[in-house]
């Protein structure tokens, strides 16, 4: 539909994601109403990693995931962990996320994300000038490896992302170079590898300040209300169903991350997608962390956060709402251990478990649906909060115009 002064929109989730198409809504004209069950960043917008790395960005199902998968099943410590009970309820995922998992169409899928990883630094860019002003560091991502053939996968996939088209500036590291850019880490890692121009936030502090920004420009957060499901209506209108009550809308975008099908089911949306559920915590360290520091064999992601530093690590295959298993942070601990020094293992603290929406492909769902007036913006994975500003900015353009962007191409919601 066209964009206009007085346009009613709803977006259901209060994640980086919805509030992103919410922001972006706004300059369009649109006057909008965010729904969540559980309020902002109420999924997994809290606790993550906070890194905004375009130059990593690429599909998760990817050659050798399968046998990794596997032998998941009887590792409790895996960075990837499908649980033997979970399997019931995800093996149509499981088998469809098992068909991608091959070179050509991991090749095919950074090739698809490209145009949009291209967006997202400048897209945080216009939230900051529009009054988003929660800060962004702008860092290096330093990689730590055992030694420099354990870095070659990783080599390999950041050529491909760079001949995708995504501009990147990778540097070898020597142990003493290493040591000098990461003072945390242990004599283990002795090769490694800097990616330039990436930034890190606090999530949290970063995903109320968006929707501070939202606020003051007039739009309206319903918090601790579910949605039930949204109708069509006559003259082209939507009606959002709520315990209840009905309120019409002109445009309704679907953004509820690990939670998106059971709305978009209706809407034709039916692309595999379950919750992989990423652990974090905070640890307070001898010296401070100078930036985000990645251990690729582990999965964990290191970041600066207040009063020490912030582990993200773990993709566990298991329902969203399952509560928090503690033996996934001792995982990550055990792991960790033998890289970093300096840390103080006894004052683990804000521990967090959160459901990131992934899709069997690898790629997320961003555009129109069958029912009319009806958008998705979901299935990010683990690069929500790298793209989220990029899928507002992009979605936004596409409901206001009614033309869709070249970058949400291959992200169809009904392929």
């Amino acid at each position: 539909m066209a964009g206009q002064v007085g346009s009613r929109a709803a977006v259901v989730g209060a994640g980086i994601v919805g509030l992103s198409v919410a922001w972006f809504l706004q300059q369009e004209g649109f006057e909008v109403t965010v729904f969540d069950a559980r309020g902002v960043a109420g999924g997994a917008s809290a606790g993550n990693a906070g890194w905004i790395t375009p130059g990593m960005v690429s599909p998760l199902p990817e050659p050798g995931m399968v046998g990794y998968a596997l032998r998941s099943l009887v590792r409790r410590d895996s960075p990837l962990r499908v649980t033997p009970t979970a399997l019931p309820a995800t093996a149509r995922f499981l088998a469809s996320f098992a068909m991608n998992c091959t070179r050509a169409k991991w090749n095919r899928g950074v090739g698809s994300l490209a145009d949009i990883c291209a967006l997202a630094l400048s897209s945080y860019d216009l939230l900051e000038r529009g009054g988003v002003t929660a800060e962004l560091w702008p860092s290096p991502i330093v990689m730590a490896f055992r030694d420099a053939a354990e870095a070659v996968p990783v080599e390999h996939e950041l050529r491909v992302i760079g001949e995708a088209g995504v501009a990147l500036d990778v540097t070898e590291l020597s142990q003493r170079e290493l040591r000098e850019e990461r003072p945390v880490l242990s004599a283990r890692a002795r090769h490694g590898l800097k990616l330039e121009g990436q930034r890190y936030l606090q999530p949290l502090a970063y995903t109320q300040s968006l929707a501070e920004s939202f606020r003051s420009r007039g739009g309206q957060i319903t918090s601790g209300v579910r949605v039930d499901r949204v109708e069509s209506a006559s003259g082209g209108k939507l009606t959002v169903i709520t315990s209840g009550e009905r309120t019409a809308f002109d445009v309704a975008v679907l953004a509820s991350g690990a939670w998106l099908s059971r709305l978009a089911k209706s809407a034709g949306v039916r692309p595999p997608l379950t919750a992989g559920r990423g652990y974090s915590f905070t640890v307070k360290t001898a010296t401070p962390l100078a930036g985000p520091l990645y251990l690729p064999s582990l999965r964990v992601a290191c970041t600066p956060a207040p009063g020490g530093m912030r582990l993200a690590g773990t993709m566990e295959f298991r329902s969203a709402d399952a509560p928090l298993d503690r033996r996934r942070i001792d995982a990550i601990v055990r792991s960790a251990k033998d890289y970093l020094e300096g840390v103080d293992w006894a004052s683990i603290s804000d521990v967090w478990v959160g459901p990131r929406p992934v899709t069997a492909d690898g790629l997320p769902l961003i555009g129109a649906t069958r029912q009319a007036g009806v958008y998705v913006a979901g299935g990010h994975g683990m690069w929500g909060m790298t793209l989220g500003p990029a899928t507002g900015r992009l979605l936004a353009e596409f409901i206001a115009k009614g033309e869709r962007p070249a970058a949400l191409r291959h992200f169809d919601p009904c392929r």
